[in-house]
């Protein structure tokens, strides 16, 4: 039985948080922060070929009431991109809190606000991630 991956990303303008789950798809760690530039779809297809990646969970972020932004359509233009290049699967992920919610986790890990910023876009993906694997399984 051969196992695979899912990969979970957190979508920013800069910079691209990226998680991994680990083969069983039971556990979501933070993997690397990528800048967004010209080279980002090599980039996540080489971790994909790499890591043996069998799908894509790709926060979407909504307001409150759950409805569409600005952003939103940001994100959802660069999974049309990311599902042409990738050729894997991709699920969106309800993201509204996470970014709050990796804040709080570096501040408790004594991250300072200098330091998180190195981090945080890898450990929301990886919370997106991690909220995606808790609702398949």
């Amino acid at each position: 039985m051969e196992y695979s991956r899912i990969m979970g990303i957190d979508f920013g303008t800069v910079r691209v948080g990226i998680a991994l789950s680990d083969p069983m798809q039971i556990i979501a760690r933070p993997y690397v922060v990528l800048a967004n530039d010209s080279t980002i779809f090599t980039k996540i297809n080489k971790i994909i070929s790499e890591k043996n990646v069998s799908q894509i969970v790709l926060g979407l972020p909504v307001n409150l009431s759950g409805e569409d932004t600005e952003k939103t359509k940001e994100v959802r233009e660069f999974a049309k991109k990311l599902k042409k290049t990738t050729q894997i699967p991709l699920t969106f992920s309800d993201e509204r809190y996470t970014s709050v919610e990796a804040n709080q986790l570096l501040e408790k890990m004594g991250y300072s606000i200098r330091d998180s910023r190195k981090v945080i876009d890898k450990v929301a993906a990886a919370l997106i991630l991690k909220g995606y694997l808790e609702t398949v399984k």
